[in-house]
């Protein structure tokens, strides 16, 4: 038995390879044309767009991992379904359980990749490619960091911490030089929210003004900077939430609460983290939906055509709901499981029907 659920895993990793490959490639190619817009700008070369294709690749394949697996199931199941191999390995002995228990463990390779891939491959790939996107992007004068940036501006050298959210950064620290190049002004903000192309508005502000021995300590609410970057590059240096790795995501929450902003984006990010690996398993399950049953009277491309229009239809389910989810501040936990327990009931009670 050992043989088959090896035959089985085997099958099934093959044409997951080959499913999720295609619209890897076709989503790839969708982004570099979007990313041809950008070409001309700054430094931004066509060599440039195509290493940040490259780069972003990995999210790609980690966000189509969970519909791969769907149609991946319904593929190498249904094509051994034709060719009777299943109704062959039954007559061997071999239960629907077993069977369904070999793609499980399948499944589970799948899923483990997916969960490092997202927590230690994308993160850094992704803010690699963004970081050289709005680098090229950027005019003289910016020097990007990991998760900020540098600027120079009038005398003054400002240092942003991180940009999260829309319009949002965090953590601002301007240092103002005089022409001997002592520092005169240290002025620091927890957070700022970005008005406009000429306007930072800084809040929570403590402004350290140096007279020769002294220094004077005020304390402001807020602060008005005139801008110094285009909103262009702001956000090109902007990280989305499912680009961030799970300590990441805890840190932009944690930053986004002291300031007082709205962390539900990234809290859902996280939850969806935990929920993926349980979505990718209920897919699989539903695939074995798909393939059992009345296989004489169904043929592999019927199969095929219905798990793609099943797949698209959970897609599109899974995106309206999280994003009906934010707008209607249903508890991020529970926005985040919604698909998983749709999809694994969906797939329980079609196996009930057909066992």
């Amino acid at each position: 038995m050992k043989i088959l659920d090896l035959y089985i895993a085997k099958n099934y990793l093959k044409f997951f390879i080959l499913v999720i490959a295609i619209p890897t490639i076709l989503f790839s190619f969708f982004e570099l044309l979007s990313q041809l817009d950008s070409v001309g700008r700054g430094s931004y070369s066509i060599k440039d767009a195509i290493i940040f294709i490259i780069l972003t690749t990995p999210r790609r394949l980690v966000d189509l991992t969970p519909i791969s697996t769907l149609l991946a199931g319904i593929a190498a199941l249904g094509r051994m379904a034709d060719h009777s191999e299943l109704v062959a390995m039954e007559a061997a002995g071999m239960s629907r359980q077993r069977i369904i228990m070999s793609v499980i463990g399948a499944c589970s390779l799948i899923m483990a990749a997916a969960v490092i891939s997202s927590e230690y491959i994308v993160p850094p790939l992704e803010q690699n490619a963004r970081l050289m996107r709005a680098q090229a992007l950027s005019s003289k004068g910016v020097t990007f960091t990991r998760k900020g940036f540098w600027a120079h501006r009038k005398g003054s050298f400002i240092h942003v911490g991180r940009i999260m959210g829309e319009n949002t950064a965090a953590d601002i620290d301007i240092f103002t030089f005089d022409s001997r190049g002592n520092m005169e002004v240290f002025i620091h903000a927890r957070n700022a929210a970005i008005t406009g192309r000429d306007h930072w508005v800084l809040h929570d502000v403590t402004r350290k003004t140096i007279k020769g021995m002294e220094i004077q300590t005020a304390r402001l609410d807020k602060f008005d900077l005139p801008s110094f970057m285009t909103q262009e590059q702001v956000s090109a240096l902007e990280l989305p939430p499912e680009t961030l790795s799970s300590p990441e995501l805890i840190d932009y929450i944690h930053a986004l609460e002291k300031s007082g902003q709205n962390a539900d984006p990234y809290r859902l990010a996280l939850w969806r983290k935990a929920s993926q690996p349980l979505t990718t398993e209920a897919m699989a399950m539903l695939a074995l939906a798909f393939v059992f049953g009345s296989t004489r009277r169904r043929s592999a491309g019927f199969r095929i055509t219905m798990g793609v229009f099943t797949g698209i239809v959970l897609y599109f389910f899974d995106q309206i709901t999280m994003h009906v989810g934010l707008l209607a501040g249903i508890r991020p936990a529970i926005v985040a499981f919604i698909p998983f327990s749709v999809i694994s009931s969906l797939a329980f009670l079609r196996l009930r029907q057909v066992g």
